[in-house]
Formats: structure tokens, C-alpha cells, sequence
């Protein structure tokens, strides 16, 4: 049975919105769980950590899992487990319950992001992803606006708790109404087997670098290193691998825009992380009035995102996600002489080019990526984006808790952090610069593979 597009969008977009809102919600919560569990700032970092090292380790091997049983299935049980996931949060008796909760809650977010996008390029056609991506986008932005002021709101007058148990909630209502707006079922390779000695050698190599980073650990982030480069190898010679790896080699519009989308998110989840602690701890602001001044930015992020997914359909997609990452540093580089003194107005507007930046960056550079292979490989691309997207924020925190462990002033680890996220970030603008020779006006790579 065809889909309606419209219910699969919206279903689609009921879930980017709550599982950011939840994660930026969260970040207004951390002093509240931090003195309810007794907990350092090393520590609260570990409550985003944990759940972004889950999903990304998890993404990859699901999104294979979803092809063999069906990516509506996938999306729906990833539903269902996020949302029981995070409400069990809010019952959790200590640190330790907390942290596996919420990896449990990135097991769930995983079966989600490995589907989402796959689900939504199957449903439109190219000359409409863009748009419909846009909205998606426009929605996950919209999330981060409204997450801090009502994380701030409920975490003054109802508690930490009711941060997980809300959202939670009504993703498991949502999980019951998934079979009645999303009618199609795509199954690629039923007659397929999954790789399971590769999953497990990816997942371990995730774990090693992003943890050994976040622990400033030598000796995990070599291991990590090696595991992948067997993985690589590993998996160029299976006939069925759990991720595609030859597309990293002969897709170079593929390869460029992954690479850019992971410095994107390497180079700015750490702004809401370290930006919350700064205004609570340094400037003495309570969670509400921290909550306010995120505002503008992510309303900036949600109307520019909107935007630019439309842009993206008709001009160079490419061009508009290197525009963005090109605010994205002027933001960071800003943020890098911030002090204690510094007007509000001032951290204000470095947060408001953010805001622009990601906005114009995501939606276009996410419609490069979906555009580029042939459909059997959409659900691949999809994890991929949401594990770039995972793994830089992982790495991302992972900076900003390294920084706060070899610094003992916060604001040296302020400036540290910071300047690691610009450089990232013009990194990341190069990425995107040389991307665009690859893809002339959108153009798809998918043709050229099919002769590889």
C-alpha cells in the first residue's frame, strides 16, 4: 500500500523533535542531576556521552538489521525503546542506573536515525528530498530552541526528572500510531545474512576512540584506530558488509559531504554543553534564564534550516552547506575570547551565527550525502549520516570533558575547547569546498557508481 507523504512526514518529524528537544532539555537539567547524584562536571558530561556513544556504536549494524526485517519495523521498535528508555531515566537511583539507562536510550535513538532519512528519500522524490529534509531539519532546530527554556521551565518547577519522563511518554503513545502512518515496508536484502563479526569489530573500534578520547587514553584511541583500519579491510572483502565501506573509496561526493557533516557536529555540540555550565556556574543565571538566551539561536537554526532545504533543490546544495559551516567558525572563533564579563549581548550574537550556520549547513549537506548512491544503499546512507552526526557530537563532548579534566579553571577549558571547535570547523569548510567540484548543481553520484 503507497504511502501518504504527508503522514509519514509527520510521523517522522513527532520523533526529530522530541529526541533532540530531550537532549538539549537535558543540558539545562545537568547542575540539577549533578547535585541530586553528587556528581562533577566530568561526571554530568557522561550523561550525553553515554547516550551518544550508544547510538553511534549501534546505528550502523541496525540500519543493516533493517534492511533484512524491514526499516518500518526498525523505526518502530526504536520508537517504542527510546521512549520506555527515557522514562526509566527518570526513576534511575543513581549515576550508575542513569548511565545505563541512557544507553539504552541510544540503542532505541539508534533503530531510529539508522531508518529515518532512508524512510524519507523512499517516500519522496529527489527533486523533493530537499524540502522535505529541510522540514525535518527545521523541526530537530525547532527542538533545540524550545528544549532549553522548557527544560529550564520544568527542571525549576517540576524537577530533572520530568525532562526524561515527558518526551518519554509521548514517544511510546507515538510507537502505536507508526503501522497507522507509515503503510509501506521497505525490505532490501531479506535473503541476505548479517555480518555479525563486522558489527562487533565496528562497534568496538567506535568505543575505543570516541572513550579513549573522552579519557585522554592513548592506548584505547590506538586501539580504536587499528580496529577500523581492519574493519576497512575486513569489509571491502565481504559480499554482504555491515556498512559499505567501498563507497568511502569510489563515492567522493559521498566521502567529502560524511566528512563534513561529522566536523559540523564535532565542532559544535559542545558549545551547549560548555555554554550551560558557563551561564550557570560563572555568570550564576538559573536554568530558566539560561534557557531563554538559547532561544534565538535555535529559532535562527530551525527558520534557516527551513530555508535552506529549499534553497538546496534549487541551487548547489553543496555551496549553501559550505556557507554554513563558513558561519559556523566565525561563531566558534568568537566564542574563543568570551570571558566572565563578557555582555550577554555579545555571547548573544556569536550564538545567533551559530544558530545561521547550522541551519544553512545541515539540510543541504544531508540531501548531498542521501543523493549520492543508488537506493539499496539508503538505509547505509542514513546511518551514516546519523553516525557522523553521533560520533562528532560524541567526539564534541568528548573535547569539552578532556579540556575541563587538564584545566582546573573553567575558563581556560573554555578557551581550549573552543579553539579545538574552530579549527575543526574550517576544517570542515574545506571538506565542503571541495565537495562542491564533485557535485556540480546537485548533481547525483548514484549513475557514476552503478559503473564501478
Amino acid at each position: 500500500m503507497p504511502n501518504n507523504k504527508s503522514a509519514v512526514l509527520f510521523t517522522l518529524c513527532i520523533t526529530s523533535f522530541l529526541v533532540p528537544y530531550m537532549g538539549s532539555a537535558l543540558n539545562l537539567a545537568l547542575p540539577d542531576i549533578g547535585q541530586a547524584f553528587g556528581l562533577d562536571v566530568k561526571q554530568l558530561g557522561w550523561v550525553n556521552s553515554a547516550f551518544l556513544i550508544a547510538t553511534a556504536m549501534f546505528q550502523v549494524p541496525l540500519a543493516k538489521i533493517a534492511d533484512l526485517i524491514g526499516r518500518k519495523k526498525m523505526f518502530l521498535w526504536g520508537v517504542a525503546f527510546f521512549g520506555v528508555s527515557s522514562v526509566a531515566c527518570a526513576f534511575a537511583w543513581d549515576f550508575t542506573s542513569l548511565i545505563m539507562f541512557r544507553v539504552f536510550s541510544g540503542i532505541g535513538a539508534a533503530m531510529v536515525f539508522s531508518t529515518n532519512l532512508a524512510i524519507l528519500s523512499a517516500t519522496y522524490e529527489p527533486h523533493e528530498r530537499g524540502a522535505a529534509m529541510g522540514i525535518i531539519t527545521s523541526v530537530v532546530y525547532l527542538a533545540l530552541a524550545l528544549g532549553p527554556f522548557f527544560g529550564g521551565m520544568l527542571t525549576h518547577y517540576l524537577g530533572w526528572e520530568s525532562v526524561f519522563y515527558i518526551p518519554g511518554a509521548i514517544l511510546v503513545v507515538q510507537a502505536f500510531s507508526v503501522p497507522f502512518l507509515i503503510k509501506q515496508e521497505w525490505i532490501t536484502h531479506s535473503d541476505k545474512k548479517f555480518d555479525k563479526f563486522g558489527s562487533l569489530i565496528y562497534g568496538l573500534a567506535l568505543f575505543c576512540l570516541i572513550f579513549g578520547f573522552s579519557e585522554f587514553s592513548w592506548t584505547l584511541m590506538i586501539a580504536g584506530i587499528l580496529l577500523f583500519i581492519f574493519f576497512y579491510n575486513y569489509e571491502k572483502k565481504k559480499e554482504e558488509p555491515v556498512l559499505q565501506v567501498r563507497l568511502f573509496g569510489s563515492n567522493k561526493v559521498f566521502t567529502f559531504a560524511s566528512l563534513a557533516a561529522f566536523l559540523s557536529y564535532a565542532a559544535t555540540m559542545a558549545v551547549f554543553f560548555m555554554m550551560s555550565l558557563y551561564l550557570q556556574f560563572e555568570r550564576g543565571f538559573d536554568a530558566r534564564t539560561a534557557g531563554f538566551i538559547f532561544i534565538a539561536s535555535a529559532l535562527v537554526q530551525s527558520v534557516s534550516a527551513l530555508y535552506a532545504g529549499k534553497l538546496a533543490d534549487k541551487f548547489e546544495a553543496s555551496k549553501i552547506a559550505m556557507l554554513g559551516m563558513g558561519l559556523n567558525s566565525i561563531g566558534l572563533l568568537g566564542l574563543i575570547f568570551v570571558g566572565v564579563d563578557t555582555p550577554i549581548f555579545v555571547i548573544i550574537a556569536m550564538l545567533l551565527f551559530l544558530g545561521l550556520g547550522i541551519g544553512l549547513f545541515c539540510s543541504p549537506n544531508t540531501k548531498v550525502i542521501m543523493g549520492s548512491v543508488e537506493n539499496r544503499f539508503m538505509s547505509q546512507a542514513s546511518a551514516t549520516v546519523g553516525t557522523m552526526r553521533l560520533a562528532g557530537q560524541a567526539l564534541s563532548m568528548g573535547i569539552a570533558i578532556m579540556s575541563v579534566s587538564l584545566f582546573g579553571n573553567f575558563m581556560q577549558s573554555w578557551m581550549f575547547t573552543f579553539a579545538i571547535c574552530a579549527l575543526l570547523c574550517l576544517i570542515g569548510v574545506y571538506a565542503s569546498s571541495v565537495n562542491s567540484i564533485f557535485t556540480p548543481h546537485g548533481k547525483s553520484f548514484a549513475k557514476e557508481e552503478k559503473k564501478t
